[in-house]
């Protein structure tokens, strides 16, 4: 069943002592998530597990960043980044999200293994403001080159520091 939330402007704080931990199937289908994970999201267990990763997936969010991770996945490689991430009652959270694939003994992928952490306040402020100006590219055309002219501006922000993105998210 999937749960649908509208936007608040109520923002939660994800403690600097908790670590937010998800597993997932190769598909993005929810496993595993951890008690603090639980809480934040405003989910049960049972509501969460069986679902869609994306179930807290905010609007804010700039697609842009999303098809970047799952590039990064999927050429098995961590992806690190920053996400706004909506929980059931419509409030919003950030965190500083470590992605990794999950590989059995014989290489053959098992799924995706996240782990949040509260973000730095001050690389923040420079991701929101990023964030907002990607999402109203992407909102300013079609769905395709919305993103594709987002992908444009966020390659332009990365040849200007002349890093690769990984390197820029680690070090802003």
């Amino acid at each position: 069943m999937k749960y649908k939330s509208t936007p608040t402007k109520l923002e939660l704080v994800l403690p600097e002592d908790k670590l937010l931990v998800s597993k997932t199937d190769p598909k993005g289908i929810l496993t595993y998530a951890n008690n603090a994970f639980i809480d934040i999201s405003g989910y049960t267990e049972s509501e969460l597990l069986g679902q869609q990763h994306n179930i807290i997936r905010h609007p804010d969010m700039p697609h842009v960043i999303f098809r970047l991770l799952w590039e990064t996945l999927k050429n098995n490689r961590e992806f690190n980044g920053y996400i706004k991430n909506m929980a059931k009652d419509g409030s919003y959270y950030w965190v500083f999200a470590n992605v990794t694939p999950s590989f059995s003994a014989d290489n053959e992928l098992l799924g995706y293994n996240s782990v949040w952490r509260k973000p730095e306040p001050d690389k923040l402020n420079y991701i929101q403001n990023l964030y907002l100006e990607l999402l109203e590219i992407e909102q300013q055309s079609s769905s395709k080159d919305g993103m594709d002219e987002a992908q444009f501006k966020l390659d332009s922000v990365l040849n200007g520091r002349e890093k690769g993105y990984d390197e820029f998210i680690l070090t802003i």
